[in-house]
């Protein structure tokens, strides 16, 4: 006899039975495209972003402060547009929006590739790009993530986001490994191209979908702004998780900044074993992120998201008094868990505690942490190093955050409940 089923989000499921517990959120068809086009194109932003850091020190022998400019720039268009990248996500239809900043981006990495390619490349026009491509990203990033919801069903939300982080998590390991190959063999200028192919997966993928129409806003965009910004303040959890994290991004000095203090000054290692600490984050978050999968859709988040920031304090406590590169290693390893967990939980609950139609200019605020208060938090956390030592600013820096999320714990069971 045969027997058809049917299923919500207009595909056809198996029995969760036959699909592993841990990738759940694959199954659904629409998800698992934009999922792979994203994968290949977060690989050619990687091998980008080393290729660009590698031009930038070759045009400016070796000027750290140089290439520091970048990122300050393209953080500033975060700062400059995030929450205005929300609130348009939730105007128009965010499949469409998503669209046009990928190809926006594509454009962006061609017009570098060529500039590049015909020997004409300075150093303001990088810094244009760079703010440019971070204008894109502030209205790119949250339709990206408000989109999710409407591919899985809310009991596969948590499954589909932390899908996605480890996906990000484990194309850094091999995206940068990758730019330096393709660099060496076709040039900064082929690698900006290829960056610009990357992005035909992610646009196919959006191109085939099928969406039921969802409302939207009909509000100006600084109204939705402020109406979203009111709801989370209201709210029990949200504030409470979002500085929380914020904290975490802020007073955690990044590994781009950290480890190379480290491997020289403290552990005394080699550019192969700094590689290695690198690493040791990466596999971290990517551990973190399958266990995340690997949970049932009501799993606590709010406990999650404190157990997440508990291993972020033992562990970056623990490799500030580490003198050992194997237990750095190991401690590291679990400093990526723990911050994998808060930035997934973050995520997760920001997109079920309100209403569909907020949910991009919601999400725009973790945009702003990531890569607005991350880039801000290293500017102190790197004077603290110059005057006190990285060991001294690692310890004060997981005490910071260990206070605050000591104090949430104890005087809020509302998150404890979430």
């Amino acid at each position: 006899m045969k027997i058809s089923q049917t299923r919500s989000f207009g595909n056809t499921a198996r029995e969760k039975s036959t699909v592993c517990r841990t990738f759940r959120a694959l199954q659904h068809r629409q998800f698992r495209r934009l999922w792979v086009g994203l994968g290949i194109s977060a690989i050619g932003t990687w091998m980008q972003i080393v290729a660009l850091s590698l031009l930038v020190l070759r045009m400016m022998r070796g000027s750290a402060f140089a290439l520091g400019s970048v990122s300050l720039v393209q953080a500033s268009a975060f700062f400059l547009f995030a929450l205005l990248g929300g609130g348009l996500a939730d105007r128009i239809e965010k499949r469409k929006l998503l669209i046009f900043t990928q190809s926006a981006s594509a454009g962006l990495s061609v017009v570098l590739g060529v500039l590049t390619w015909a020997g004409v490349i300075q150093l303001w026009m990088i810094l244009v790009i760079s703010f440019l491509n971070g204008t894109v990203l502030s209205f790119d990033q949250p339709a990206r993530n408000a989109l999710i919801p409407q591919l899985v069903p809310d009991t596969d939300l948590v499954n589909a986001t932390s899908l996605q982080t480890t996906l990000f998590n484990g194309v850094s390991v091999i995206g940068p490994v990758l730019g330096g190959l393709a660099v060496r063999l076709m040039g900064f200028a082929g690698n900006f191209f290829l960056n610009a192919a990357s992005f035909v997966a992610v646009l196919t993928a959006l191109y085939a979908m099928r969406l039921p129409a969802q409302p939207v806003n009909s509000r100006s965009i600084l109204t939705g702004i402020r109406e979203a910004l009111a709801t989370v303040r209201r709210d029990a959890v949200l504030p409470w998780v979002l500085t929380g994290y914020g904290s975490l991004l802020f007073f955690g000095p990044s590994p781009a900044l950290m480890l190379p203090f480290y491997s020289m000054r403290v552990l005394h290692l080699g550019p192969a074993r700094l590689g290695l600490l690198f690493s040791s984050v990466g596999l971290g978050s990517i551990v973190g992120g399958l266990i995340v999968a690997s949970l049932k859709g009501d799993a606590p988040k709010g406990r999650l998201y404190l157990a997440g920031i508990l291993t972020w304090v033992i562990s970056l406590a623990s490799f500030g008094v580490s003198r050992w590169p194997w237990v750095s290693m190991v401690a590291l390893l679990f400093l990526g868990v723990g911050q994998t967990f808060a930035a997934t939980t973050t995520i997760t609950l920001l997109q079920t505690r309100v209403r569909n139609q907020m949910r991009g200019r919601v999400m725009s605020l973790n945009t702003l942490l990531l890569m607005g208060v991350r880039p801000l938090g290293d500017f102190p956390v790197g004077a603290s190093i110059s005057l006190i030592g990285a060991p001294a600013t690692v310890s004060v820096s997981a005490a910071l955050v260990g206070v605050y999320g000591a104090i949430t714990f104890i005087t809020r069971p509302s998150v404890r409940s979430a």
